[in-house]
């Protein structure tokens, strides 16, 4: 699929690095629209779960990506999640939990969701000039991006920046059992079979760690610039 005309960036890396704050802050100062491919896939493992799907049914499962529409909402403020709506339904709420992003990261693996949500993705790329974040953006969805970007940090940092999120909303953390699933979720996101996480050989690496905000989207904008 080509890709349009106006400037698409790409920022991937696993859970924890900053990469949706760092993409949603990028998008507003360069006037691109910011696409969250996580809020998808975190929708999709949603409605499966709601739906007591069976994803090792190739049957079941057909029908029930047959069934789902997703659509994104702007955030509100840069500090905002973007929204989400499933089938019309307002599921931002209910899908930036651990447990939904252990499924998504499942869910995420099976060729028939990424294929739909690939081809979703691309769609939404070509209206516009964007910047997208995941974990396949520079390598799959968008391979031929001019700007790509992969965020990385120690884990100890991800994991500290993931529980201060969750307390903000009010939920109770343990950051061991934390630990435990963000190291899960990496091995089963960097081992899969189907478009593992990994750098793209183009991007630009960016350890986080112990950088402000401002300090990484500085690097970034430079980068772009250049």
């Amino acid at each position: 699929m080509s890709e349009p005309a106006g400037i698409i960036v790409t920022i991937d890396g696993p859970s924890g690095v900053g990469k949706s704050t760092i993409s949603r802050k990028l998008a507003a100062g360069l006037g691109l629209t910011y696409l969250d491919t996580g809020a998808m896939y975190r929708a999709v493992a949603l409605y499966l779960k709601s739906h007591h799907c069976d994803i090792e049914d190739a049957s079941v499962l057909k029908e029930a990506l047959e069934n789902i529409t997703i659509e994104l909402i702007p955030a509100a403020t840069e500090e905002d999640d973007v929204g989400v709506l499933l089938n019309g339904k307002n599921i931002s709420g209910l899908i930036r939990t651990p447990e939904i992003s252990m499924l998504a990261s499942r869910v995420s693996a099976i060729p028939a969701v990424r294929t739909k949500l690939t081809r979703l993705q691309q769609s939404i790329g070509e209206k516009g000039a964007i910047v997208a974040e995941g974990r396949d953006t520079g390598t799959v969805v968008f391979p031929a991006a001019p700007f790509k970007f992969f965020l990385d940090a120690a884990p100890q940092e991800r994991v500290r920046r993931r529980a201060n999120q969750m307390r903000i909303r009010g939920e109770q953390v343990d950051e061991e059992a934390l630990l435990k699933m963000n190291r899960a979720r990496d091995k089963q996101d960097s081992e899969r079979t189907l478009a593992p996480l990994k750098k793209a050989d183009d991007a630009i690496l960016v350890d986080t760690t112990g950088l402000t905000i401002d300090q990484v989207l500085t690097r970034i904008t430079g980068a772009i610039r250049e």
